[in-house]
């Protein structure tokens, strides 16, 4: 423990000699003033660490005494902790841990410490990285893997080791405590001898700060790493197989979570390769990992390239299972039925499955989003999807709660995001993409977080003083929060609404071009041979009489997989919200909006409202420039002036292309084309012959 300890001061230190690069989050250190810290005689790392952070980040009175108390209080659930001004009291070590970060962050962003409970939202709150055993990350926007690499992959060095940890800091400050360390896509390699090696070394790393390590499985790895000839869940000699990994795993890695499996997917193999359930596959590994505490997370991320709409097909596949699984899987949805656009309805599975556990997942990395090019903070998103209401058991019973635990018993309770973290020195690619890793731990601790008071904080902790406010004019700290606080964090929460606006508006989803990897607009993209259901006509199906997508109770009817009365409401245009009004339903152009405009005038509206509110961005960021430091001011001005450029892109590309359907003039009042369709397009072919995508 006085290594690791040794280890926290001396990075603590290197920290204050850092140039502003974002390497330091939201984690920035400040001058400390003396404190007191009073710790159970238990000992442990974790409460260790809880010392040690309140030491070195202590923003209180100067010689005041912290108490930190473990004690059985049934008004704290799971890690939370009890929170006064001199006090935390928690019933594990994990709590304190958490409530120290807490009252320090109260501190730093000026926010009262009252007595209070803090309770997480749900049990497990967890990162799920789409890393690869080379070092690659799908959908991976900020370089390599902080966990695996090509050369020399299974030597652990001092810098892997310091990395991590700075990795498990963070995610415990915001309340993070599992990680699951390889992609759903998974490689059957993480299960050999050799990488659980490293598996375990990363586990012990991340173990001082809460954090437990789960691996994503391959489900057929008793044929591709054992050698069987089935991977049947039924199967004795499978089940035996399993079996004696778990026992592998767990001797290397005590605390080990569990499994995450993608499984009868998109070409990834199943339970239903052998003719068995999804149910039967989950069980099989949930009966192996029961003794050990262990959890199964299966994810609904499937769909058939035969069925009449994919949006459908989660809700399809697992409705009939409702109450089969056992009690330690859990169900990952993602937010919407499809598949992380940048607006979706809630997926109809959430409080439809009453008797078995569902998670939400939401991708903080910026697949649809803009890379990490493009500022979007998306918390407001979350937000929008935890606190829908499904109606599934009366008024009130949103995402949120129908999750979490308060409406329906379940055994556990958690909550994913697809990590947005490689090795760039700013961990996350874009500085402001720091925001989306931050309030995705605070929303899983509290669900019920306004993204205004998350935008807030994170400005606080990452640009607070940034430019050296103490040498500033007296007026300095009111200014910052007038100039920079409030106009900054009023550009974060009309970011990704803007990006909504400049590339899918009022319910168009889908429509980008996976040439470039999903970044920029493709309605037009079918290459022969292509499955249609990866294609943007399957989705937008543009034609002289109209677009959109028909889920109307006459056309694909998945309006009925949500309660009444969603149901009713979206199958009908004229109480559908705008926002997802080409989501349900294939509309004529000249359909008449509830504006008074026409739709084809209202969608043009849009995508040029769209491109002026990233215009707004770049004025509001470069009004900023005396409260940021240089070199983060500059890499956020680029970033900012290439993605004003991409929407402009958006924007002519898609009304030009939908023109030709419509034929109908582009309104006088927006911004006339500065591009043509035959540039955009031609710009859109790739150099090489295309490989059919594979998302996970």
């Amino acid at each position: 423990m006085k290594k690791i300890l040794l280890s926290i001061w001396l990075l603590g230190s290197c920290f204050g000699l850092r140039a502003e690069n974002g390497h330091q989050l939201w984690l920035r250190p400040h001058a400390a003033v003396p404190v007191t810290v009073v710790v159970p005689t238990k000992k442990s790392v974790l409460l260790a660490m809880a010392k040690q952070e309140l030491q070195q980040g202590w923003q209180g009175s100067a010689g005041a005494t912290v108490t930190l108390s473990l004690k059985k209080d049934k008004a704290i659930k799971y890690d939370g902790f009890r929170l006064s001004p001199q006090k935390i009291e928690a019933t594990t070590d994990a709590g304190l841990l958490y409530g120290a970060f807490e009252l320090l962050r109260r501190q730093q962003t000026g926010q009262p410490v009252v007595d209070e409970v803090s309770n997480p939202s749900y049990e497990y709150r967890l990162l799920n990285h789409w890393d690869n055993p080379d070092g690659s990350v799908e959908r991976g926007y900020a370089g390599q893997s902080i966990f695996w690499r090509k050369d020399s992959a299974l030597v652990v060095t001092k810098r892997d080791k310091m990395l991590w940890q700075e990795y498990a800091r963070a995610n415990a400050s915001i309340g993070i405590n599992s990680s699951v360390l390889n992609n759903v896509n998974a490689s059957p390699l993480i299960l050999s001898a050799e990488y659980l090696g490293r598996v375990k070394a990363i586990a012990d790393v991340l173990r001082p700060y809460g954090v437990k390590t789960y691996l994503s499985v391959k489900f057929s790895s008793p044929v591709l790493l054992g050698g069987l000839k089935t991977a049947d869940p039924l199967d004795p000699a499978v089940i035996k197989w399993w079996r004696s990994k778990a026992k592998e795993i767990y001797q290397q890695v005590p605390d080990f979570g569990g499994f995450l499996v993608k499984a009868s997917s998109e070409g990834q193999p199943g339970p239903q390769d052998y003719g068995r359930t999804h149910a039967d596959g989950a069980n099989m590994l949930a009966d192996i990992l029961k003794p050990y505490r262990g959890l199964v997370m299966w994810r609904a991320f499937v769909y058939s390239p035969t069925d009449k709409d994919r949006a459908k097909q989660a809700y399809n596949e697992f409705m009939p299972l409702d109450g089969k699984f056992r009690d330690n899987v859990i169900i990952q949805a993602k937010n919407g039925p499809v598949d992380f656009q940048p607006r979706e309805p809630f997926s109809p599975l959430f409080g439809a499955l009453k008797k078995t556990a569902v998670m939400p997942e939401f991708q903080i990395t910026q697949e649809y989003l803009g890379h990490e090019i493009d500022l979007a903070f998306l918390a407001p998103m979350w937000e929008e999807c935890l606190q829908s209401d499904t109606y599934q058991a009366g008024p009130g019973s949103t995402v949120a709660r129908c999750t979490n635990g308060s409406v329906y018993h379940q055994a556990h309770s958690a909550m994913a995001g697809v990590a947005n973290i490689g090795l760039d020195t700013n961990w996350c690619g874009h500085d402001f993409a720091q925001a989306n890793w931050y309030a995705f731990g605070r929303l899983a601790w509290n669900s019920s977080a306004k993204s205004a008071q998350l935008a807030e904080e994170w400005l606080k902790l990452t640009f607070h003083d940034a430019a050296g406010g103490t040498t500033q004019p007296a007026t300095y700290a009111a200014d910052w929060s007038t100039k920079f606080l409030t106009s900054m964090t009023q550009l974060m929460l009309a970011s990704r609404e803007a990006i909504v606006d400049y590339s899918m508006p009022l319910g168009l989803h889908h429509i980008m071009s996976a040439t470039h990897g999903h970044y920029g607009p493709g309605p037009w993209w079918a290459p022969p041979g292509m499955r249609a259901d990866w294609t943007p006509g399957y989705y937008h199906q543009a034609a002289a009489n109209g677009v959109g997508f028909d889920r109307t109770k006459t056309g694909s009817d998945a309006v009925s997989q949500y309660h009444e009365p969603l149901a009713t409401q979206f199958n009908d245009p004229a109480t559908c919200p705008d926002e997802y009004l080409l989501w349900f339903h294939h509309l004529p152009w000249d359909f008449k909006m509830k504006s008074g405009r026409t739709l084809w005038d209202e969608l043009a509206l849009h995508y040029d409202h769209g491109v002026q509110q990233v215009r707004q961005c770049q004025r509001v960021w470069d009004q900023a420039r005396p409260y940021v430091d240089a070199e983060r001011f500059g890499v956020v001005q680029n970033k900012l002036r290439t993605q004003s450029g991409n929407a402009v892109v958006w924007k002519d590309a898609c009304l030009l292309y939908f023109q030709q359907f419509s034929h109908l003039p582009i309104p006088a009042a927006i911004e006339p084309p500065m591009h043509t369709l035959d540039a955009v397009i031609a710009n859109d072919t790739p150099p090489r012959p295309l490989r059919q995508p594979r998302q996970p």
